[in-house]
């Protein structure tokens, strides 16, 4: 029988292969125009943020209302009109901080024939879409192990630098410098042990923050399509196993994912966090389009709690 080997490239393509920095910068240029291109698929009748409130970007201009302070008069504006003021009216600016993370493990790169991409690209290509669609309403962006969030339409070709010349981690990133209120959108496969993600997750939750987990999967990695003789390959250990009779695992072995699964699930339950599952055989949009929906609630709410905390 044909021995099936499972690696961390899953491909032919010895581009995919190389390590570290040089496979990141053949592949960057054409993930971010990727990234750009879901986005803006996604952008398609979605309205950002845009609320009135304490801050400097002109929003718009508004009759002035019996009451209200003469000093909020626009009077320049105002003269134009024989019978009517006018307010100029800013958009809300309170601080709305998103922190980003795509695992860029050395298992994120397996791609199947089933797949439309690796998990590594498909990752990093969402996370780069949130990056150029928060960036255009004017939120604070960064990378939860880069530098400090910051506000700029360029979100992702900053994103992008910072990825380049950042290495490539098996480790889950340290958490100390989420803030209270922030959103954390982390993106992975999530396939470390059951207790090293507990333990990371359980120290991210002391942060306050609305976290979202995005699942990338692989469809072959659900479905376990192995038959007879197969030799898997570990992409992160280099251990390597031969099995004559690859179907004979099918069961436990996905009787093992599902649990996993189901952990994620119960813990973002627990803490009051989103979990979604993505799979690299569907569009891009659709883990986006949730994505951003749901950054757009929390960020609401965020900004409702921190301006409670500032009156």
């Amino acid at each position: 029988m044909a021995t099936h080997r499972v690696t961390a490239v899953g491909d032919t393509s010895a581009q995919a292969a190389l390590p570290g920095a040089k496979a990141l910068a053949a592949n960057l240029p054409d993930l971010l125009v990727e990234a750009k291109r879901v986005a803006a698929t996604v952008a398609i009748g979605w309205h950002g943020r845009r609320r009135p409130g304490p801050g400097e970007t002109f929003w718009q201009f508004r009759p002035f209302e019996l009451g209200e302070p003469a000093h909020r008069i626009d009077w320049r504006r105002s003269a134009r009109e024989d019978h009517a003021l006018y307010v100029r009216e800013r958009e809300w600016e309170a601080a709305h901080t998103i922190y980003l993370w795509c695992d860029r493990s050395a298992s994120m790169m397996f791609r199947s024939r089933l797949a439309h991409a690796s998990k590594h690209d498909r990752a990093l290509t969402l996370m780069l879409a949130v990056a150029e669609l928060l960036g255009r309403g004017g939120e604070r962006i960064g990378l939860i192990d880069g530098p400090p969030p910051s506000a700029s339409r360029e979100a992702a070709e900053k994103l992008a630098r910072t990825l380049f010349t950042t290495p490539r981690s098996n480790e889950m990133p340290v958490t100390e410098r989420v803030r209270r209120f922030s959103d954390v959108v982390v993106i992975g496969d999530f396939l470390a042990p059951h207790e090293e993600l507990s333990a990371w997750m359980g120290r991210l939750s002391t942060r306050g923050a609305n976290v979202h987990l995005v699942q990338v999967l692989d469809p072959a990695e659900e479905s376990f399509p192995f038959d007879g003789r197969t030799r898997f390959l570990d992409p992160e250990s280099g251990v390597a196993l031969l099995v004559g009779k690859a179907q004979a695992w099918r069961d436990g072995y996905r009787d093992q994912l599902a649990a996993q699964k189901a952990m994620l699930g119960e813990t973002a339950r627990r803490y009051g966090w989103r979990y979604q599952l993505h799979h690299t055989d569907r569009p891009a949009t659709e883990p986006l389009l949730n994505l951003i929906v749901r950054l757009q609630n929390a960020g609401h709410g965020a900004k409702a709690a921190l301006a409670g905390g500032l009156t």
